[in-house]
C-alpha cells in the first residue's frame, strides 16, 4: 500500500474495520478513551473522546483519506495576551514532537496537528498516536494557558479596608 496512488475501495475498507476494531479495543481498555463515535456513511472519520488531567476532555479527530489518515485535537482558543511569546513557546516545543505539530486553524484557535501513510495505519502506530497527542496535551496545556491567558493566573491581593476594625 504505497501513498503515490490513491486507495482502492476495497483498501480504504480494510483500513476503515481495522481502525473500528482498534478503536473498540480502546474504548474497551484504555481509561482515557471516554467515548468513539463514528461519521454516519462514507467519510470514514472519528471522534474521540479522552479525559485527561490537565486538559479535563478533549476529541481527537481520525479522518482518513485516499493517502493518509489526518488526525487533530483542539488544543486552546486563541491567545488573549502575549501572543508571540505562546507562538514562540508553541514552535519551540514542535521541534520535540513526532507525527504532530502545534497549527493555527479556525479563528486563530490552536491545533495539535499530524497524519500517517495509509501504509502505516496498524494499531502499534494508532497507539503511539493517541499515546502521544494525550502526553502532549498533558504537558502542554497549562504552560500554554499561563502564557496565553497570563492576566487569569495571576493572583489578586485585596489591599486593607480602611474601617477594618482588625487592623491596628
Amino acid at each position: 500500500m504505497s501513498s503515490s496512488t490513491p486507495a482502492t475501495l476495497e483498501e480504504l475498507g480494510a483500513l476503515t474495520d481495522s481502525i473500528d476494531r482498534w478503536l473498540a479495543e480502546q474504548r474497551t481498555d484504555n481509561p482515557a478513551v471516554a467515548a468513539v463515535e463514528r461519521d454516519p456513511g462514507d467519510v470514514r472519520r472519528w471522534f474521540v473522546r479522552i479525559v485527561g488531567e490537565a486538559k479535563d476532555a478533549y476529541t481527537i479527530r481520525f479522518h482518513l483519506r485516499q493517502r493518509t489518515l489526518h488526525y487533530e485535537t483542539f488544543f486552546m482558543p486563541a491567545p488573549a495576551e502575549n501572543v508571540a511569546e505562546l507562538y514562540a513557546h508553541l514552535l519551540r516545543r514542535n521541534l520535540g514532537l513526532y507525527g504532530a505539530s502545534f497549527a493555527l486553524g479556525e479563528e486563530d484557535g490552536i491545533y495539535l496537528t499530524g497524519h500517517l501513510d495509509r501504509s502505516l495505519v496498524v494499531p502499534d502506530e494508532l497507539d503511539r498516536v493517541l499515546g502521544s497527542i494525550y502526553a502532549w496535551v498533558e504537558q502542554y496545556f497549562q504552560p500554554a494557558l499561563r502564557i496565553g491567558f497570563a492576566s487569569r493566573f495571576t493572583s489578586h491581593v485585596m489591599p486593607p479596608r480602611e474601617n477594618d476594625s482588625t487592623s491596628g
